[in-house]
């Protein structure tokens, strides 16, 4: 008693298959590089003296 069923149409249990069979598919064409799980990207910075080495932007000076 007190155990609660949760109703799920087909169209949801359609709509999860799919989206598992694409993550399958879009997995062996893309592979993680981390396969323990995924490493969040760190921000590439931009900016201008970020991309220069430290020669470079001397001479620009």
């Amino acid at each position: 008693m007190g155990e609660v069923v949760r109703l799920v149409t087909r169209a949801d249990r359609e709509r999860e298959r799919l989206i598992r069979e694409a993550r399958a598919i879009y997995d062996a064409v893309f592979p993680p590089a981390d396969p323990d799980g995924e490493r969040p990207v760190e921000p590439r910075s931009t900016t201008r003296a970020a991309t220069q080495s430290p020669s470079t932007s001397k001479e620009l000076s």
